[in-house]
């Protein structure tokens, strides 16, 4: 049945030329033909919905996008929207698809669904739902399965990131999945284990709960007991978020520097216009990052590197910003490497 959720949270989560085209469309002006060029090559990739992946006992869509002509196996990433959202308007909004095509990676796409969620939020603060190879996070893992048998994916290249609800779904999968992924970023979203109905959600989304770095880890430890290693974790947070309280965002660097072990005194830090990045690696060549944004509000940044993409206020959560979210992703997970 739905989840319904209480008011405050449904509050935070709707001419001659053009003759001539008609007429002998292999004859358009050289102008006419550039313009339709660049609108190809700026266009957003088409994501293709997948059915039949599994028994998808969580009930999600999958949609996904296999660039051609690749040679070799090739990284995949798995991109979570959040609340208020879908698979295409966050591929558009956030230029993914776009860096796919140039560079050679999957993506594949779990969608929500208003049967599950009325507010198409992953149900990340429900257990039944998060644990291994169960609920929706079963889902998840059944369509990389589908992709991965069906295309010529690097299973050792696997990334996944997510905004908000999506954020925190990817914090549940580092943590339920951590033998699948190679990395992933938690943007905008909650540690695993901050909440366990919708009220809790709701109280954890203003402030994170209170817990140790180890009581923070040991919620990780405990759904993934013989877990040997964790993927690298890449948490972005702005510190106007009025949706998702930057507190999350410290919790979520406490969680995942007691799973690393990483040590406190090989902190680097790096400034950039507008934020920092704060970066801890670990004995196994992985690392743990904070990326705070200065003055920057609930969503996904989004530069002006790649003009095509639309930055705008509002529900869509894609906010302009000095640095691009995808663009540094795409550099840190070296998705750009063939």
């Amino acid at each position: 049945m739905p989840m319904k959720f209480p008011p405050p949270l449904r509050r935070l989560f709707g001419a001659p030329t053009a003759f001539q085209q008609i007429v002998s469309p292999a004859q358009k002006p050289a102008a006419a033909r550039a313009k339709t060029v660049a609108r190809a090559r700026t266009a957003a990739p088409r994501l293709t919905e997948i059915t039949g992946f599994g028994r998808n006992l969580g009930g999600l869509k999958m949609l996904e996008y296999v660039p051609a002509g690749r040679k070799g196996r090739m990284p995949l990433v798995v991109v979570l929207h959040g609340c208020l959202q879908n698979a295409r308007d966050f591929d558009r909004g956030a230029g993914w698809g776009l860096l796919a095509r140039e560079h050679g990676f999957a993506l594949l796409y779990p969608e929500q669904t208003r049967l599950n969620n009325s507010n198409l939020c992953f149900n990340w603060f429900r257990p039944s739902l998060v644990r291994r190879d169960r609920g929706e996070i079963g889902s998840i893992r059944e369509m990389i399965a589908s992709v991965s048998a069906r295309h010529a994916i690097d299973e050792k290249r696997i990334f996944v990131m997510g905004l908000s609800a999506g954020g925190a779904m990817a914090s549940a999968l580092l943590a339920t999945y951590p033998d699948v992924f190679a990395g992933g970023a938690i943007v905008g979203g909650l540690p695993f284990g901050a909440a366990r109905d919708a009220m809790g959600a709701l109280s954890a989304m203003q402030t994170a709960p209170r817990r140790s770095p180890e009581e923070w880890a040991d919620l990780v430890r405990e759904v993934s007991p013989a877990a040997s290693r964790f993927p690298s974790v890449s948490i972005w947070h702005g510190t106007a978020d009025r949706v998702v309280s930057f507190s999350n965002a410290e919790a979520s660097l406490a969680q995942w520097l007691a799973l690393h072990g990483a040590d406190p005194a090989e902190e680097t830090v790096e400034e950039f216009p507008g934020g920092s990045r704060r970066r801890w690696p670990d004995s196994q060549g992985g690392a743990v990052e904070l990326v705070t944004l200065d003055d920057f509000g609930h969503g996904v940044p989004v530069g002006a590197r790649t003009p095509a993409r639309t930055a705008t206020q509002g529900p869509n959560f894609m906010l302009p910003s000095t640095v691009s979210l995808a663009d540094s992703l795409v550099d840190a997970w070296k998705l750009n490497k063939r």
